[in-house]
This record gives C-alpha cells, sequence and structure tokens, in this order.
C-alpha cells in the first residue's frame, strides 16, 4: 500500500461498525416455551472480551447434534439469540442427549455454539457441556483438552434451579473459551 493512498476495507475485511442492526429484531424477544417443562432447559450468560468487559453486539446459535421428538415445538434443534447491553444472553432449549462418536464412543450432551459479532472475520465454533453429568469424564472431545481448559465449555447449574445453567464466553485472554476449527 502506498503511503498517502486512501486504504478501504471490503466486505471481507469488516463486519462492523452495522453488524448489531441485523439483530435488532431479536433484542427483545423472549422465550416461548416455559422453562419447566421436561427436559426443558435455560442457558443464560454473557459474551466478554479480553477485557471481560460486554460484547453487546454478538449473536450466538445453538446448534444440538441430535434432537429428539418432543411435545414442544423447537426448530430440530437450532437457536439464535443476540446479547443484550451487557453482553447477556438466554435461550431455552431442549437438552440434548448423548451423541455417537466416530469408532463407536459417545460424547456427553453438549451443545454447539457459533459466535458472530463485530470484528471477527469468520465465526467461532466452541461447545458446551453441562455441570454435573456423569458422561463428561469420558467425552472424548473434552478429554482432548487440556484439563484447565476444559471448565470453559462446561455450564454450571444455577444453585436451586435444576433446569438453568450459567455460561459465559470469553472471546481472548486468558480466561478464553476454547474455540474450534473447522
Amino acid at each position: 500500500m502506498k503511503e498517502n493512498s486512501p486504504f478501504i476495507p471490503d466486505g471481507s475485511q469488516t463486519v462492523g461498525p452495522f453488524f448489531s442492526i441485523g439483530l435488532q429484531y431479536m433484542r427483545d424477544r423472549a422465550p416461548t416455551t416455559e422453562v419447566a417443562a421436561p427436559g426443558i432447559i435455560e442457558i443464560s450468560g454473557r459474551v466478554l472480551d479480553a477485557d471481560l468487559s460486554p460484547v453487546s453486539d454478538a449473536m450466538l446459535e445453538f446448534w444440538c447434534p441430535q434432537f429428539s421428538a418432543g411435545p414442544h415445538d423447537f426448530p430440530a434443534g437450532f437457536h439464535r439469540v443476540a446479547t443484550g447491553d451487557n453482553g447477556q444472553f438466554s435461550v431455552v432449549v431442549r437438552k440434548p442427549e448423548p451423541s455417537p462418536y466416530p469408532g463407536g464412543r459417545r460424547q456427553a450432551p453438549h451443545l454447539l455454539v457459533l459466535v458472530f459479532c463485530r470484528g471477527l472475520l469468520r465465526n467461532l465454533v466452541t461447545r458446551i457441556y453441562f455441570d454435573g453429568e456423569p458422561a463428561n469424564d469420558a467425552d472424548p472431545v473434552l478429554l482432548s483438552l487440556h484439563p484447565e481448559r476444559r471448565p470453559t465449555l462446561v455450564a454450571q447449574r444455577v444453585a436451586g434451579r435444576d433446569n438453568a445453567y450459567e455460561w459465559d464466553i470469553v472471546l481472548q485472554g486468558a480466561a478464553e473459551t476454547v474455540f474450534f476449527k473447522w
């Protein structure tokens, strides 16, 4: 690039500063399914940057690796939520069941999570597991991670609420959530 030439980013170089405009319709939507229904859980938390400051315009997609039929009208294990002003999010989902893994092994119940936000050229991919699941101890993906990094993927049960979990996503830094390359 020449010293006096203007640099104009193109679509492959930036996704901001207007990322939140496309998410505005999602900010005030409340879950329509009762959390107390059997098999239904609520996951809440925050998306935080490297300084642990809230990311107010992120979008999260939650994907279930398998989906069991049930009495509630959930679209095939997929949910999308936007973060609020303090980086907070909340999603109501059907709790997943263990799923197959190559070689006849089983994976612990988990959800795939895609993170989109300004400043990211590509989405980030992570997983969320659930505190107290006995299958976590044998999950091949969790076991492939350094033991000190595993807790970044495990949502903690909210005290006094069997169907509620808390889980924060940290985008960078010492407490960074584990992200996977696809």
